[in-house]
């Protein structure tokens, strides 16, 4: 079954940079830090490249939800690969249910067969994206996957569970989150960023797709992790077993 995937991508904090949290704690601190595609999305992108390679698919569009400047994330996922690219605009920072409503106004419209992308994104990490879209389109979902396979209208997922491996078959369209193991992200090569700047990007106004975006979350407050304290050496079972007991309090 030859087939348009469907790749959504976040523009989030690189995961080199060190994240600082805002002097008046509201959050985390964006402003001159550089930003990249959110690394489970990136793995998103190479898997529905090499799909596309094997004779699966047609056509990868990248989708991002967010600012202008989340263009330059589109145009890594063009450079990489991607055949064209949609911006849904918003200066709000959306929920995932909300970007689950606005991704399912786009395949709805797109009719794609497969949807592709990270298990969760490295700035709030939710894990809530995926399942809130399959759910939304009542289409089979697959999350953590380290293996896919296709083979006619079926997909055969290996994913990764606490006691070990599960594959699952899914009949598509489907929805597929992506884990680590699952592939090695191609470099991005000048030529194709070049190539990139030539490829379609439509934007659309996130209004116009008349949903609620009001949150239902708040934040009250970020703050940085606790420092952790130095280590000691104990002499004896007895003497670690006392202090876990009656210094640290994690063991009766």
């Amino acid at each position: 079954m030859i087939m348009k995937i469907i790749v959504p991508i976040k523009r989030v904090v690189d995961y080199n940079v060190k994240v600082r949290v805002k002097s008046d704690k509201s959050g985390v601190e964006t402003a001159n830090v550089k930003m990249s595609m959110n690394p489970f999305d990136e793995i998103a992108v190479e898997e529905a490249i090499r799909l596309r390679e094997a004779g699966k698919a047609q056509e990868i569009l990248v989708i991002t939800i967010g600012t202008s400047a989340a263009q330059e994330t589109l145009r890594t996922g063009l450079a990489l690969g991607a055949d064209r690219a949609i911006h849904v605009e918003t200066a709000s920072a959306l929920e995932p249910i909300n970007v689950a409503k606005i991704l399912k106004k786009v395949v709805d419209q797109e009719k794609a067969g497969l949807i592709i992308m990270g298990k969760q994104a490295i700035d709030d990490d939710s894990n809530q994206t995926g399942q809130m879209l399959a759910a939304l389109l009542d289409w089979p979902q697959a999350t953590f996957a380290s293996k896919v396979e296709l083979s006619g209208d079926q997909a055969n997922v290996t994913r990764e569970i606490d006691g070990g491996l599960e594959t699952v078959t899914l009949t598509m369209p489907a929805v597929i989150t992506t884990d680590l193991r699952l592939n090695e992200p191609r470099y991005v090569t000048l030529p194709n960023i070049m190539k990139a700047k030539k490829k379609p990007l439509d934007t659309i106004p996130a209004d116009s797709f008349n949903l609620d975006f009001d949150p239902r979350h708040q934040i009250l407050e970020v703050s940085e992790p606790p420092e952790r304290g130095s280590g000691i050496v104990v002499e004896s079972v007895e003497q670690l077993v006392d202090k876990l007991k009656n210094e640290a309090k994690v063991i009766q």
